[in-house]
């Protein structure tokens, strides 16, 4: 019986170090070779027990290019990005509260508002989190273009 509140206590520790978010980065990526782009969202947790992450757009593209930017935290289940291909080669990377416009040729990723993004666009896919809470990417063909929802 000795023994019985050092090992509860241990299992509880256990129990609650299991439900901690990591602080490691977690990459997902997505690769056009055709194009020679491959983009990349990292996500890093910022709170070991609620949903808040912080995000960076990494693309590596032709010629040399590597540019990095930060993208709008996560502050409570909101870090899914979906992708879009839109016309002269850019892509959009859109985000509940945030959209970023990327040229690849140009190397560039620019903050924009979301009225001035085409409306004609075709969606690639998103970076989300699996059934399993892990960060990934899913392309189109695996899951369908998700609407945000509004909290």
């Amino acid at each position: 019986m000795i023994w019985a509140y050092p090992v509860r206590c241990l299992v509880g520790l256990l129990l609650l170090l299991a439900a901690c978010n990591s602080d490691v980065p977690v990459p997902a990526s997505v690769e056009f070779s055709a194009e020679q782009v491959r983009l990349t969202i990292t996500r890093t947790a910022t709170n070991p027990f609620l949903s808040r992450h912080d995000l960076r757009l990494t693309l590596v593209g032709p010629g040399g290019c590597s540019i990095e930017v930060a993208l709008f935290p996560n502050t409570g289940y909101a870090s899914r990005r979906n992708l879009y291909q839109a016309g002269a080669g850019l892509l959009y990377v859109v985000g509940q509260f945030d959209a970023r416009v990327i040229d690849p040729l140009h190397c560039t990723i620019t903050l924009a508002e979301f009225r001035t993004l085409d409306r004609y666009v075709t969606f690639l896919g998103s970076f989300d989190e699996n059934e399993q809470e892990r960060w990934t990417y899913f392309p189109a063909s695996q899951r369908p273009e998700l609407p945000f929802e509004k909290r």
